[in-house]
């Protein structure tokens, strides 16, 4: 496969590309230009996964205040539960693999490869729809049978996202199409937001909440198909997918482990926490995330360009110093949300939340960990297929989690959630670092062996 320009827009096919796209730049302006091109591009696909894949956070910003007010406390420790649980589902659907298969989406207008995507695409809907069914099943099964609303909730959220889970945006991610994706998921965003500010004020719930959120997901679903059958075709019959569930198996279980103690934390202290001190816990988790939403879309950004390059050698020191940037940004962060703390959950949630101020302020130190955990994750492993670093880095981090939800059997406290997160994280992150150390040692010690060594790499993992 030929070299891109870094700024190319790999949405259009090579005849409708810019003539000059291929052309070498001579003298020092013409490589200036093209790397202020190529940084022009990254920025932009940043900002653009920024509001397309985790729009959601910004949406959450503007309707948060109108949610806590709603529901106070316990309304919102409920939906904790439910946006807890949506992050379990969209992972039990889609088996955590979207970067990883988005990483082989190198030329989508290649013969070989469109067939071989295609593929790809009719064993993994396959699989999607059958979980998503599943979930489905179970959920109509409680409501039949007249569950509790923490069970309902749980259930809800799992349905709404494994079916946001059933697009095709891991297609237009791989094909670094990110202003596709983001208008796609624009309809959604901006439907979620029309939808909370009509309906929940005159049916005020958590389970509303939810339904608002799956509605709204159902139009960005249709979109993405739309495009991926425009573009590639019908998907094929499934034929291998047992392959893909070999492949997704220790990503699956790696994410579904971070989940739980990340994203998913909410859902699996609702155990052992009452709705109240879950609604105080998740007024300063929203702003943490929401604020990690505005880092983590470097590493999707960054992903295409990562996996062409992965064979160059300055592939690491360009990685580093786009994860140091990362950090740095997760610091500033860090300052300014442990100053403007009382502010914030003022502003945002009300005098009812003033005990979250806390709790914001110790929640907000997990930021730099979760940013060097995403873009690792992110950008890094799956260019490597290194599911087994992913993998290990998951356990970790769920054993640590698994004694604070011990701790909190016992204590009941909140503080207790709040303190096992960011201690979760920070272990997690320090694992990747070493796991990142390990591999460049033994890449370089590959190389100086005249070993190819990304190939050997992969070729060593799946024997």
């Amino acid at each position: 496969m030929s070299e891109r320009e870094e700024g190319e827009d790999q949405s259009l096919p090579t005849n409708q590309r810019t003539p000059g796209a291929h052309r070498k730049h001579g003298g020092g302006n013409g490589g200036g230009a093209h790397r202020s091109q190529g940084i022009v591009a990254v920025l932009r696909d940043i900002g653009l996964v920024t509001f397309g894949k985790y729009g959601q956070y910004v949406i959450t910003l503007v309707t948060v205040p109108l949610i806590a007010r709603v529901l106070g406390a316990h309304g919102l420790g409920l939906l904790a539960i439910g946006m807890s649980s949506y992050f379990i589902g969209s992972l039990l659907v889609d088996l955590g693999i979207t970067s990883f298969l988005a990483a082989r989406v190198h030329d989508a207008h290649d013969r070989e490869r469109t067939a071989h995507i295609n593929q790809l695409r009719g064993d993994y809907l396959a699989i999607r729809s059958a979980i998503l069914g599943l979930v489905g099943a179970t959920l109509l099964i409680s409501l039949a049978a007249g569950a509790s609303d923490q069970v309902e909730m749980l259930l809800l959220g799992l349905f709404a996202g494994g079916f946001w889970s059933v697009s095709e945006d891991w297609l237009l991610i791989g094909q670094g199409r990110f202003g596709s994706s983001t208008a796609y998921q624009a309809v959604g965003r901006v439907g979620y937001l029309v939808l909370l500010v009509v309906v929940l004020p005159r049916i005020p719930s958590a389970e509303i909440a939810m339904l608002c959120l799956l509605v709204s997901s159902i139009p960005t679903v249709i979109l993405t198909w739309w495009d991926s059958l425009r573009t590639f075709g019908p998907p094929s019959r499934p034929r291998h997918f047992r392959e893909v569930l070999r492949t997704g198996a220790p990503v699956f279980a790696s994410r579904l482990l971070v989940t739980t103690y990340g994203q998913g934390a909410a859902a699996v202290y609702a155990a052992v926490l009452d709705a109240v001190s879950l609604g105080l816990y998740s007024a300063g988790d929203r702003l943490v995330r929401a604020i990690q939403s505005t880092l983590d879309p470097i590493g999707f950004a960054l992903l295409p360009r990562m996996a062409k390059r992965s064979a160059e050698s300055g592939f690491w020191r360009r990685a580093l110093q786009a994860l140091s940037a990362c950090v740095c940004l997760a610091c500033i962060a860090v300052i300014a949300v442990w100053l403007a703390a009382p502010t914030l959950i003022h502003l945002v949630f009300g005098d009812e939340f003033a005990s979250a101020v806390g709790l914001l302020r110790v929640e907000v130190f997990m930021l730099p960990a979760t940013t060097i955990t995403s873009f690792i994750t992110t950008a890094l492993l799956p260019v490597r297929q290194d599911t087994t670093g992913v993998l290990i880095g998951a356990i970790l981090g769920t054993c640590i989690a698994a004694v604070a939800l011990v701790i909190a059997f016992r204590t009941h406290s909140v503080w207790t959630l709040v303190y096992g997160s960011v201690i979760v994280e920070w272990t997690v992150a320090l694992w990747y670092l070493a796991r990142i150390r390990a591999l460049i040692t033994r890449e370089r010690a590959l190389a100086a062996a005249g070993a190819p060594a990304v190939v050997l790499m992969r070729e060593e993992r799946r024997s």
